[in-house]
This record gives structure tokens, sequence and C-alpha cells, in this order.
């Protein structure tokens, strides 16, 4: 963070039934300005409507990134359909969408630019932070409040017109203040986009990898090996079938399994790439004949059949009465095999044709154990496949830390965002 906006808000020591509507926490410098002014908010932002011309660049507003280029996103953009309509917006201008506003479809202009006549476009005055407002208007509570003044018969035909926006009442201090928490917030925010980018260049980073050590779809080679198995024996290939067992999960039926021991097991939820999340279990009661057929013992491979199907984790053993449900297939290898080489084939071909012609089902896909079996396996010195093995595990070690640090540090954002702001029911008396 900048050391303009790196000093952090104090929490405020207010005598009961007193603290009025302050926040929970809030800078030094603010301590002594008194309670948020409630403001209506077409006393803070005019409505603009200049249309604009042919010279400047196409901006839409999104649910999470707020406003981007037209030209920088993927997908088919369809609400522009005549340029010669297009508003005018002026740079820390808030454009938002009037149907999705409700959703959070809103953000602060970077630019000179243009966006669509569906857009309503505010121009903040002299006592409105737009960024502050950006930050305001995406509280859970705040979008429950736009909800409340938005027009529409149901969710889908929502729409929150300039004239009922401009009649809402909120509090909100003064533009110092505002700007004081904008900047601290935007401070966060780029503290989170430089944590992103590290996970997502880890995540790239093993992606090549993958590509360059396992063979690509139609060759039975890899591209590169480690420098000390380059002179060894080619890799050859088997059904997945052939040197392993797989067996799916025991079905959830609460109204006949009602004896036996209550016991935790995994569901689909339970199994994310690389990662076996074991908070919050839910349990089913096993027979003693199905301890064992639904056990699981450290190297098993546990694969999702349905949800994303083959995503994949290996079981480290840590939990020994841990079992499996139908969503789930554990896969035993009757041979010398590495289970973490399982997990990464998969998640290689991962949304490819390739793996995708194994699934069953029209709307929902299914792996079933059946095709699963036919999967094609390269038959990898074992050797080489610690190698490969251990490589990866260092690499998704860094991804699960760099992972785990962006989580706690959007935790973190997120509660101070609920001490920052007044409670909404307070912000909506």
């Amino acid at each position: 963070m900048s050391a303009a906006t790196n000093s952090p808000p104090a929490k405020g020591e207010y005598p009961e039934g007193e603290r009025g509507f302050l926040p929970t926490l809030r800078f030094p410098e603010f301590r002594d300005a008194g309670e948020w002014e409630k403001r209506k908010a077409g006393s803070l932002f005019a409505h603009r409507t200049t249309k604009g011309g042919q010279d400047l660049p196409i901006y839409s507003v999104t649910m999470n990134d707020g406003m981007v280029r037209r030209d920088s996103l993927d997908r088919k953009v369809d609400d522009i359909e005549d340029a010669a309509g297009n508003k005018k917006v002026c740079r820390n201008d808030i454009a938002y969408n009037m149907m999705r506003m409700w959703q959070g479809a809103m953000g602060v202009a970077p630019e000179d630019c243009l966006v669509s006549p569906a857009y309503v476009v505010l121009a903040p005055n002299k006592d409105a932070a737009p960024h502050f407002f950006q930050y305001l208007f995406k509280l859970p509570a705040m979008l429950q409040f736009l909800t409340s003044h938005s027009r529409g018969l149901t969710k889908d035909r929502l729409r929150l017109y300039f004239d009922d926006f401009a009649k809402m009442e909120f509090r909100c201090p003064t533009v110092k203040e505002q700007q004081r928490i904008a900047d601290f917030l935007a401070a966060i925010d780029e503290h989170i986009a430089t944590k992103t980018e590290r996970l997502d260049s880890l995540k790239t980073h093993k992606k090549g990898l993958m590509q360059q050590l396992f063979p690509c779809e139609g060759e039975s080679q890899p591209r590169v090996r480690f420098p000390e198995f380059g002179n060894d024996e080619q890799w050859g290939n088997v059904s997945l079938g052939e040197i392993s067992e797989i067996k799916l999960g025991k079905m959830l039926d609460k109204q006949k399994n009602t004896t036996g021991y209550l016991l935790p097991y995994l569901n689909n939820i339970s199994v994310r790439w690389n990662e076996v999340n074991v908070l919050d279990l839910p349990q089913m009661y096993f027979d003693d004949r199905e301890l064992e057929r639904f056990g699981l013992k450290s190297g098993d491979v546990v694969v999702c059949e349905g949800g994303e199907p083959g995503r994949a984790a290996v079981w480290d053993g840590h939990l020994p009465d841990l079992k499996f449900q139908k969503a789930i297939h554990r896969v035993r290898f009757n041979v010398p095999f590495e289970p973490k080489i399982l997990v990464l084939l998969l998640e290689s071909i991962s949304g490819t044709p390739q793996f995708e012609m194994l699934f069953t089902g029209g709307g929902i896909k299914h792996l079933t154990g059946e095709t699963f079996s036919r999967l094609k396996i390269p038959l990898i010195p074992v050797p080489e496949q610690k190698r490969i093995a251990d490589c990866f595990t260092s690499l998704d070690t860094l991804i699960t830390a760099a992972t785990q640090e962006l989580d706690t540090l959007k935790t973190h954002k997120k509660a101070l965002m609920q001490q920052l702001f007044p409670a909404q029911e307070e912000v909506a008396a």
C-alpha cells in the first residue's frame, strides 16, 4: 500500500447508545467529524444524458470488474446497437446498467468514453467521491436497498431508473472522508490484484509444464523429459482399468441408511483439484460389510463422477474412518504407480474434447466407471513418475499457499468494509 493510504482506521469508542450513524472503524483524522449525514442521491449526482460522438472508446459495465473497454471482453456484447445513440461518460462518472444495478453492475469511468443508451450515467458533484460510492453500492446490504427501489414484477425485469435512484437516501461522510476510505480500499485492491497476478502466473506455469511433460493428444511421448531420463525407454500406454481398481461410492439414501456406524464421507463438493476438503463433512451410516468396501487409504485417488467430472485429488489418509459417496470414484492402483500422476493427467486434459468424449448424459455430464476405465494412461518408468510428481507437488504447494494468502486478503477486506460503513439498517433508516 502507498504511504498515503497505509495507516489503518481505528476502532471507535462510543458510549453505549451514542454511536449513532457512525462506522465501527474510522480514520483518526475524522474521529471528531460527527455522524454520517443523510443525503438524497439526487443531491450528490446529476443525470448525464449527453449523446456521444464517434471518437471515444466504447465501454461496457460488468458486475465484477466495473467499467471495462468493450473490445477487451472475450464474450460478445450486444448492449450497443446504434453508435449514434450512445451516451457520453466523462472520467470519474459512474455508469450503471439499469437492469442489473441491483446485482452490482456499475463502475467508475477511468476515461471519457461511450456507453450503451441502456445505461444510466451519474455525474458526481463536489460532495461525492465516485470511488467511495463504487464501494458503497457493492455492499450486500446496499444491493438489497437498491433492489427495493427498482421497478419490475420479477427480478429478471427489475430496472432502476434515475428518477427512482435520485430519491434514495443513504448516509455518507464528507467528501474528504469519502476519498480517504476509497483510497484505503483501493490500496487493498491493488494488493489483491498483485497477489492474483502471482497466482495466475503460477497456474500458467504449471499448465505449460504439464503440456511439456505429458504427451499431447495424438502423441505417445512427452515433448520434454528430465535430463536424467532423456535416454531411457520410450513410454507406452495402458487403460486405467488395467492397472487399477475403480470403485464408485455408496448411494446416499437416508430412508434405508439408518443403522451401522455413523461416519463422515466425501461428496462432490469435498474434492477439489489437488485438495480434499474435510471441513464440515456430511455423515451417513455404514454397516460392517461396507467399511472396507467404501473405505479410503493413503494414496487412493478420489475423482468426481459428476459436477466437474474428472476433478481429482490424492487422499493422504489422515482420517482413518473416512468413506466416500456415489458421486466419487475411488481409484486404487494394483501396480507400482504414483497416484499424483493420475491427478496431473486428469488436470492436463480437463476440458478437452479428448476427455469429454468419455462423459455420458445430456445437460449434466457424468464420468461412469466403465468409460473412466478406458482412459489411456502413459506407462512411465516409476523413478520418472516420482521425479514428475515431486516437481508438481512443489509447484502445487506454492499455488496452495498463494491461494490461501489471496483468500485471507479478500476476507480481511470484506471484514474491513463491514466496519468502515454503517450497517444497512442504519443507512436505510
